[in-house]
């Protein structure tokens, strides 16, 4: 039956209670809850997050996304005096050549978001810390700028000394040693000591997110011992989280959005597992959306809806991803998704509605909220299978 509402941005709306947004972490990883949703049954099972392991079976595959959050954020004052943030999202030589390693590429230029962005202007300048100063140079039309790193030491040691991490701009916090009202929107979201550990995955390698793939957030290493243990296969892909993850739908019309690309790569080594997975008959579980998309740009087809049956081969690659998945969408790579709970009106909440359904999913929404589940970034997981 077609889903007549599936096309309109406002209906991916749902309201949710302020207190459910999770502003850290669980004690432990494996500590959040699962929903477990069942598309064929349409059925709902609270559960606690071990029980994923439950649902796998040997011969399947978890592909995770093993990007590293770098600290990206950083905080600093103009001239003036007045505050002023710089959000980086990768060096500038990346546009040509997305994945050249940290420390290969130069950092000293780099594309970037700032606040307050009506007065970071060409020309201007932020000063980070004393020996570190970040100089706005152009601006481009997607609204973000390209910044010159300065300082007495090389860039790329100036952020890891100076950076904070980046966390999404729903958790508010003062920060520590500068507390701060709601008003302040330049400093808000700052992190503390413990979010450089737990806005990580246990498995993260390449720097490169401005955001966690937060789907894995929730697996420590005796989890993924214990899924390896059942005989599944655990596949690792990256996909840099790029500022497009915190741009919400405007348009009345899903399909006038357009995704932010980033940065993907896809190894050969993944490919022939997941090859394999699909010639015996297993199933690819993907853990979160970041996940998902990659899947379903590499798949033959590209995932997008192109004729090409489920299961077509698995070819490596390295590039760029802008793919926007959403209603209607034909899945062509993953059999499964592990995701968090994400913002109403956002591009991951239209992927989770094109696997699952509109209407299922924000029934699971309506469900997990009246069971006090917690949401976004640090909050519960869902497996949909």
């Amino acid at each position: 039956m077609t889903d007549e509402r599936a096309g309109r941005t406002e209906a991916y709306d749902y309201e949710l209670p302020a207190e459910l947004i999770a502003a850290r972490p669980a004690a432990r990883r494996d500590a959040s809850r699962l929903l477990v949703l069942d598309r064929g049954r349409r059925r709902f099972t609270d559960a606690a997050f071990p029980a994923l392991i439950e649902r796998l079976r040997a011969g399947d595959a978890v592909v995770v996304n093993d990007s590293r959050v770098f600290p990206a954020r950083l905080l600093g004052r103009k001239p003036t005096g007045a505050r002023a943030e710089i959000l980086l999202i990768r060096p500038e030589s990346d546009a040509l050549q997305p994945f050249a390693p940290f420390d290969e590429a130069d950092t000293h230029f780099w594309r970037a978001m700032v606040r307050p962005g009506g007065k970071l202007k060409p020309g201007r300048t932020v000063d980070i810390a004393d020996g570190f100063a970040v100089e706005i140079l152009d601006s481009a039309s997607d609204g973000t700028r390209l910044v010159r790193l300065a300082g007495d030491a090389d860039p790329w040691s100036l952020i890891l000394r100076h950076g904070r991490v980046p966390l999404p701009p729903y958790i508010v916090r003062g920060a520590p040693e500068e507390p701060v009202g709601a008003r302040d929107g330049a400093w808000q979201a700052c992190d503390d000591a413990d979010d450089r550990e737990r806005y990580q995955t246990v498995y993260a390698a390449p720097a490169g997110s401005v955001a966690a793939p937060t789907a894995g957030l929730h697996f420590t290493r005796e989890t993924l011992a214990a899924i390896e243990a059942r005989g599944v296969r655990l596949v690792s892909l990256t996909l840099h989280v790029g500022f497009g993850t915190f741009r919400p739908v405007t348009a009345d019309r899903i399909d006038a959005h357009e995704v932010a690309r980033e940065a993907y790569s896809f190894s050969a080594s993944a490919a022939a597992a997941l090859n394999a997975t699909r010639a015996a008959g297993g199933r690819v579980f993907a853990v979160g959306t970041t996940s998902c998309r990659v899947l379903e740009t590499v798949v033959a087809g590209g995932g997008r809806g192109g004729g090409v049956p489920a299961g077509g081969p698995f070819a490596p690659g390295r590039g760029w991803t802008d793919l926007f998945i959403r209603p209607p969408y034909t899945f062509r790579a993953v059999d499964a998704l592990v995701t968090n709970f994400h913002l109403p009106r956002s591009s991951l909440l239209m992927l989770v509605a094109a696997f699952a359904g509109r209407k299922l999913t924000l029934e699971a929404y309506a469900h997990a909220i009246r069971e006090r589940y917690r949401f976004y970034s640090y909050g519960d997981a869902m497996v949909i299978t």
